[in-house]
């Protein structure tokens, strides 16, 4: 038995460093999902999916955010929705009517998504920040009222 251990370690770190090193030769990067505007020409949103157009009727989602500074650290952000359920059980399949996430970003940049009414945002840069909330259908798509994106941004100052 300890020799089959041995052996399957071994194969494990050959095996396991043959295949970074394949990786890293081919140009892959373990940066995660990041779009270079600069280079593509196009906003974050044009990377999944077209809009999804909402007539803007009572039946709309509304969507608000405040932010709260928090004793300890960071800020809490807190999302208000009328019209809309968060479905963190349906992200990444077909869209239902009324129903998504919301994608978070912080000067542009974003930050995650977001599946209910609260988040804590921590290691937020010096200076001004603009922080802002889409509400995104279940395929990750925008979800615009007509023609504009339905989205909230506000700035914060962080010492």
């Amino acid at each position: 038995m300890p020799r089959s251990l041995t052996l399957l370690f071994i194969g494990l770190f050959f095996g396991g460093g043959l295949g970074f090193l394949l990786a890293a030769s081919g140009g892959a990067t373990l940066d995660g999902h990041a779009h270079d505007v600069a280079v593509t020409g196009m906003d974050h949103s044009t990377h999944h999916g077209t809009p999804v157009s909402i007539t803007a009727d009572e039946n709309a989602p509304t969507l608000a955010m405040t932010l709260h500074q928090d004793p300890m650290s960071g800020w809490n952000l807190q999302v208000s929705t009328s019209n809309f359920r968060f479905a963190p059980e349906h992200a990444s399949t077909a869209n239902i009517d009324g129903e998504g996430h919301a994608h978070v970003y912080i000067n542009g940049e974003k930050l995650g998504r977001l599946y209910g009414a609260w988040m804590h945002l921590d290691a937020l840069p010096k200076g001004v920040v603009e922080v802002t909330v889409s509400l995104n259908a279940n395929d990750h798509s925008p979800l615009n009222l007509g023609d504009e994106p339905l989205s909230v941004s506000t700035s914060i100052v962080v010492e």
